[in-house]
């Protein structure tokens, strides 16, 4: 008898812990979001209010859920505050909109920098010997749960939301391209048909960008993306955000594969922009145009 009481209490525990952690959430979950916090979502992500109240309602409590479940780590002295926890997760959660997600199930912990941080590289000259030495980084996204940011470019990206340059978009893409096993450019679609067309397009999209880098020609996309599969498809999600209308001209087909997995269409949260002006008849197409934006420095997968 003693034995069935005992071994009946050690399961009646063990239901209780399994359980315990869903009710804290859930008990989360039901809060208000607080208006101090709703202020930052509208300051810091300018698409916010352009956004349909249902699209809002969800992500905010995605915001709700990626506060309760992460940890924020402030280094060099920088204090972590709601500003920075609110705009940070945000921004990473308009990647999840429209989909059921445990919100970034792999991550537990954002690192933030107050400005660009520097990492330990190894650098291989002409002759190939290895030389150590340090890069300057925005951010990186790490393959044991974690995210290294800078505030000073999140609030550069929360500043411009035209410019296809937002360092907590490009992470956390990262974090999405993992979840289907290795950091390759090809996240999880939810189904083994959809990754033909996806690597069609993007493997032929990413050998023209590579192409147009090669020669400094103009490009929608940053030219960083040309680094790798896994940085394309990070550069390609922050263009989709943040330049849906010219995305959408010049790599239609590109567009269509992020709008299906992203399942948003964010044309509808920014105003077309202006035509730019046709080249004049002195133009000759091969002719190197100017480079692309290339001086964004984000950390390679680890």
């Amino acid at each position: 008898m003693e034995a069935l009481l005992w071994t009946t209490a050690i399961v009646v525990a063990i239901a209780l812990g399994m359980g315990y952690p869903g009710w804290r959430l859930k008990r989360a979950l039901a809060q208000p979001f607080p208006p101090a916090w709703l202020a930052i979502l509208e300051r810091n992500i300018p698409i916010y209010h352009r956004m349909q109240p249902e699209l809002q309602a969800q992500l905010q409590r995605l915001v709700l859920q990626f506060l309760f479940q992460k940890k924020f780590v402030g280094c060099e002295g920088l204090e972590v505050d709601d500003e920075i926890r609110v705009t940070i997760a945000g921004q990473a959660c308009l990647l999840l909109l429209n989909r059921f997600t445990r919100v970034y199930r792999k991550l537990h912990t954002i690192l933030v920098y107050p400005s660009a941080f520097l990492v330990p590289r190894n650098h291989a000259d002409e002759a190939g010997i290895v030389h150590p030495a340090r890069q300057e980084l925005l951010g990186e996204s790490w393959g044991d749960g974690r995210v290294v940011l800078s505030w000073d470019h999140v609030q550069r990206g929360a500043g411009d939301w035209t410019d296809g340059q937002n360092v907590v978009l490009h992470e956390f893409a990262h974090q999405l391209d993992s979840e289907s096993g290795s950091n390759n450019g090809a996240p999880f679609l939810g189904h083994p048909g959809s990754y033909r067309n996806w690597s069609e397009v993007l493997s032929r999209d990413f050998n023209n960008l590579r192409h147009e880098a090669m020669f400094h020609r103009q490009s929608v996309l940053d030219h960083y993306g040309a680094v790798s599969p896994a940085e394309f498809f990070a550069v390609a999600t922050e263009t989709f955000f943040e330049k849906p209308w010219q995305m959408a001209e010049r790599h239609a087909e590109l567009y269509e594969q992020f709008q299906q997995y992203y399942r948003v269409d964010p044309r509808a949260w920014l105003a077309p922009p202006e035509a730019e002006p046709a080249p004049g008849p002195e133009a000759r197409f091969d002719d190197p145009g100017p480079p692309a934006s290339c001086g964004t420095v984000y950390g390679q997968w680890r």
